[in-house]
Formats: C-alpha cells, structure tokens, sequence
C-alpha cells in the first residue's frame, strides 16, 4: 500500500506561480507511476501530467505544447512536484496526487493513456483569482 499526501495549494491572484508537492511512503522502490489530477467545481477529474519515477524517463503532459505546469520527480525524496505558473482562474480546482505501481516507463505509459490510477491522495486546493 502506498500513501500519497499533497502539500502547497492556496490562494494565489492571477499571474502568479505555485509548487505542489506530493510525498509517497510505502512501497514505491519496485517502480511507481505517478501524476496530478485536477478537479475543478462541478467538472470531472483531468490529468494534467504524470512521470515514471525512474529518474530517466519523460514526464507525460494532457497538453504538451501549450502546458504551463511542469511535473518533477525527487527520487532521494520520494516526491513529486507541480510547477503550476502564469495561472488563472480557469486554474482552480482541487489538486490530486495519484498513484501506480509498475515496473516499467512502458506501463506508466498505459496507466497515464486509461488515467487508472489506483492510489490517491486527499488534494490539495488550489484558488487563483
């Protein structure tokens, strides 16, 4: 079983920058997918990007070109950053950690592709106004 608990939302005005961070314990050393999940009011869960924590593979992005969120991975630390810049109001939601053990960059992959993951924090808010 793995925990995930989120850190660093608040309240933030327009234009301005937050990190969010995500800390994994339990049993992680085996391979671990993980991203962040957004939930604004009244709207579904959207995966904004999600990384293999292997220290060498490529983070994934729901919009890589237009993205203004960067996703890091601490392997020392066990953590997972968001780098969440220029935001809006558009913005707010309800930020989630979520988990998944696997062995390989490959099976992320299809993790991040079915947005299955098994394992959730409890979020963490943002609001941008």
């Amino acid at each position: 079983q793995v925990q995930l608990v989120e850190s660093g939302g608040g309240s933030v005005q327009a234009g301005g920058s937050l990190r969010l961070s995500c800390t994994a314990s339990g049993n992680t050393v085996s391979g671990y997918c993980m991203a962040w999940v957004r939930q604004a009011p009244g709207k579904e869960r959207e995966a904004d990007a999600g990384i293999y924590t292997d220290g060498i593979s490529a983070p994934y992005y729901s919009n890589f070109l237009s993205r203004k969120f960067d996703i890091s991975h601490d392997k020392a630390k066990n953590t997972l950053y968001l780098d969440m810049n220029n935001l809006t109001p558009d913005d707010t939601a309800m930020y989630f950690c979520a988990g998944a053990v696997v062995h390989s960059d490959f099976g992320c992959s299809k993790i991040w592709v079915r947005r299955d993951f098994p394992s959730w924090g409890q979020g963490t808010q943002v609001t941008v106004s």
